[in-house]
């Protein structure tokens, strides 16, 4: 029983001593007098005050010390360690190494436009000739019997029975066989009626020689039969639709155009197309023109771009790579994509100067490609930004109050009685949340 004793015995001083020291601390700084006002450097380090900040509020600056209005002790920011005015923050350099802090140079150079963007092949509608019947007529034979077939110029695609042909060639049949001077003026007229109900000349010499009135409907070139409206045995009318043909010589490919780049893509900008089922291949063209709209989905803006496509190798509907190459612009300041900070309300980048000492900057960007991006405004050619642990020195300065007083002119803090009524800027609202 002695031993729980000594070891309860034991807990209760110890939780004694603490208290007692616990009380003792916050006496001998209730006793401590307060720094006044004329208190430029710091007792501890001797640096120069630049002003002071409540550590829930650092966008709070004071002139002298104390409370803040929130009852937090204020703490003071030296001019040596990490602020400095102008919006300067400055970083011990063992710091910055042990940070792995990289630099990059603002470079005066021309951006590479070259932009890769998704395609899609379609069929060129200019390349479309639809077929059709030129008089009332049966479909006696149809050689083409399913769509997407492929065909050669000139082959036979579908037979047509017209009884109008039939009384037609009956006719100039008559007419070549009579030997009246009133029959040979005829002949004429009845060759061009025959020719105007769409038989060839072929059809006609082949009616004379013991034909029927059945006409063979040709392919007028190579192509693809894309739609197929009629079936054999179906009667048709003049000026039916009997089946569209599709040529492959050319397709059309549209690029999927972020908005952002339709003002440097134009008409006749080169493109070069490639495309996995084919690698190592590439197909040249040219942009024919730029589609008025743009997809409320994905924001882009097509891009019609004609192709030659030699051997049929490009189908529509495939997927591609489309490669457009704009004209070169001029000489512009840039920086790597990585030194930028983009907020939702600015850009900015951090700007390496001196001994450690970094400068948080607003800048205006322009066009960006490969991973470079344009500066506009903000800084220049020949100056250092960061592009490694540039968030950490943002940090640092927003701590530090610099983002506010960028573009600010530096003023001196305007002297009062009690430090409760020295803040700079965003004053203590007075009942509502803190």
């Amino acid at each position: 029983m002695k031993r729980p004793l000594v070891v309860l015995a034991a807990v209760v001083a110890a939780l004694a001593l603490l208290i007692v020291g616990y009380l003792g601390g916050r006496r001998r700084t209730t006793a401590a007098p307060a720094p006044t006002h004329s208190s430029a450097t710091a007792p501890d380090t001797g640096g120069k005050v630049l002003y002071w900040y409540d550590p829930m509020l650092p966008e709070q600056h004071f002139d002298q010390p104390g409370l803040s209005p929130m009852g937090m002790e204020m703490v003071p920011r030296y001019a040596d360690a990490g602020g400095a005015a102008g919006g300067v923050v400055r970083i011990d350099p063992a710091t910055v190494q042990n940070l792995g802090v990289r630099t990059a140079l603002v470079e005066r150079r021309v951006l590479s436009s070259t932009l890769r963007v998704p395609g899609t092949v379609a069929w060129n509608p200019r390349e479309a000739i639809t077929v059709s019947a030129r008089v009332d007529a049966v479909i006696s034979k149809l050689r083409v019997r399913a769509p997407y077939t492929q065909v050669t110029a000139g082959e036979p695609l579908a037979e047509l029975l017209a009884p109008q042909w039939s009384s037609a060639l009956a006719e100039y049949d008559a007419l070549q066989r009579a030997q009246s001077a009133d029959a040979k003026a005829l002949r004429g007229a009845a060759r061009e009626r025959l020719q105007v109900l769409g038989l060839t000349s072929a059809d006609i010499r082949t009616a004379r020689h013991g034909g029927s009135a059945t006409v063979t409907l040709h392919a007028p070139q190579a192509g693809v039969v894309t739609s197929l409206e009629v079936r054999e045995g179906q009667r048709v009318s003049a000026g039916q639709t009997l089946m569209m043909l599709n040529s492959l010589a050319t397709v059309w490919v549209e690029a999927a155009l972020p908005q952002a780049f339709a003002g440097v893509v134009h008409d006749g900008t080169p493109v070069t197309v490639t495309i996995d089922a084919f690698p190592g291949q590439e197909f040249h063209g040219s942009v024919e023109a730029l589609l008025p709209d743009v997809d409320s989905a994905t924001r882009t803006r097509r891009a019609r771009i004609v192709l030659a496509n030699p051997g049929s190798q490009l189908s529509p509907g495939m997927f591609v790579t489309v490669q457009l190459q704009p004209a070169d612009g001029e000489v512009v300041p840039v920086v790597p994509d990585e030194a930028l900070i983009a907020t939702g309300q600015q850009t900015r980048v951090i700007v390496a100067e001196a001994d450690g000492h970094f400068r948080p900057l607003a800048v205006r960007t322009g066009r960006s490609a490969d991973g470079y991006t344009e500066i506009l405004d903000g800084v220049h050619g020949g100056e250092k930004v960061v592009v490694s642990g540039q968030f950490l020195i943002d940090s640092e300065a927003s701590l530090s109050g610099a983002l506010q007083r960028m573009g600010d002119s530096r003023a001196a803090p305007a002297p009062a009685a009690s430090a409760a009524k020295h803040a700079v800027s965003h004053p203590m609202p007075t009942g509502g949340k803190r």
